[in-house]
């Protein structure tokens, strides 16, 4: 049979690192080994804790449906966690728990940009921003992310961008694919345009508790932002609940009466069992001390992919201070990102993403996460090595 599709689903994107990941599985299927370097997951398991209060939540018959936005005590739960990390002081009604950080996302576009309305977006950035901003009938505009200015928001360029039209503007800190963080005074100077342009902010947050060398700077707890910001984040990453399923926002409490809206008309909640684990990876002291471990890991990681990738003739990598991806330029290598990444999953074993997966402003640039161990990266470093020195580019 052949169907007839609504016209929505021609704007609407995917996302390239689940694309590479299973064509990756193929390959192993078939008997390839593969590093996978491809995936924005941490490769550690869930804080014990936390799995063995979910089991209890179980046990005890958190197995219903909940409210809409969420356990109430577990928003107030929630809404400690926000205030000690930003120092704003969260209602617990200004919070909605979602299955998963990006019902965030699309709910706040949902609920504030009509058709036309302009949305500005971090580009290179995460390729769902725009998708779903094209999805709605937003216009998306990208701003620029730029490895010259260390892959942090340009003030200037961003102000040149807003119009009439703009209604919300993305930000992403710690950033995907760039790893690129905003200092204070970014901050400080985004909120000053905000207030003035009198626009909404979508702050993206997911990656906070991620940093090396430098302090996570929170959009949200900016003069004056709590009341125009909708803070993105999630249990995905901080806490390796990728498969969990539970991320959260907070914002003004008007547009969290519309999620609450589009929640029941959706998922109906977010499961119950996973919000009270959110509790706990939130309140206990166990928790933070994996979060702590996972990120010196990280830390290791990422200096040991680094100063690989910069070994590498052609590359050129910046040492990002957040998230964990790099993002090396390949320019000078003589291939093109996107036959440089293809390659070097079928021909020599390594998952990676194309700059350009991430918008037009990755050209130039390949994505590698360092979400798995240090050996496995050096086995992926060896074999890029090998790939470049051993195969003429193949140019676009």
């Amino acid at each position: 049979m052949d169907f007839s599709f609504a016209e929505r689903m021609d704007h609407i994107g995917t996302e390239g690192a689940f694309e590479v990941l299973a064509r990756a599985r193929a390959l192993e299927a078939q008997g390839k080994d593969i590093v996978h370097l491809e995936i924005g997951e941490p490769d550690f398991p869930t804080p014990a804790n936390i799995v063995e209060r979910a089991a209890r939540a179980m046990r005890e018959g958190a197995t219903h449906y909940t409210p809409a936005s969420g356990i109430m005590e577990v928003r107030e739960s929630t809404a400690a966690y926000v205030e000690r990390r930003t120092g704003v002081k969260v209602p617990a009604s200004h919070v909605v728990l979602t299955p998963g950080s990006k019902n965030i996302l699309f709910f706040a576009l949902l609920s504030l940009v009509n058709p036309g309305d302009e949305v500005i977006y971090p580009d290179p950035g995460y390729p769902i921003y725009h998708s779903l901003i094209n999805f709605i009938g937003g216009k998306a505009v990208a701003s620029p992310i730029r490895e010259r200015n260390d892959f942090r928001l340009d003030i200037d360029e961003l102000r040149s961008l807003i119009t009439d039209r703009t209604k919300v503007i993305i930000i992403n800190t710690p950033a995907n694919p760039t790893g690129g963080v905003l200092t204070k005074e970014d901050c400080v100077a985004i909120a000053e345009l905000v207030h003035e342009r009198n626009l909404v902010v979508i702050s993206d947050e997911i990656y906070g508790r991620l940093t090396y060398g430098t302090d996570h700077v929170s959009l949200f707890a900016q003069d004056g932002m709590p009341e125009r910001t909708i803070l993105m984040d999630g249990m995905s990453k901080a806490w390796a609940m990728c498969g969990w399923r539970l991320g959260f926002g907070v914002m003004p409490e008007p547009i969290a009466k519309k999620m609450d809206t589009l929640m029941i008309n959706t998922s109906s909640c977010a499961a119950a069992f996973t919000q009270w684990a959110a509790t706990e990876a939130f309140e206990s002291e166990e928790s933070d001390a994996a979060v702590t471990a996972m990120v010196n890991e990280f830390h290791k990681r990422r200096d040991v992919i680094v100063d690989g990738l910069n070994a590498i003739p052609g590359f050129r990598c910046h040492r990002p201070q957040g998230a964990f991806y790099v993002f090396p330029n390949v320019e000078e290598t003589g291939w093109n990102e996107g036959e440089l990444a293809k390659t070097l999953l079928e021909e020599g074993g390594v998952g990676v993403l194309a700059g350009t997966a991430f918008g037009d402003h990755g050209k130039g640039y390949i994505r590698l996460s360092y979400a798995n161990s240090i050996a496995n990266i050096e086995k992926a470093l060896d074999r890029i090595t090998s790939h470049v020195a051993s195969r003429h580019p193949v140019h676009s």
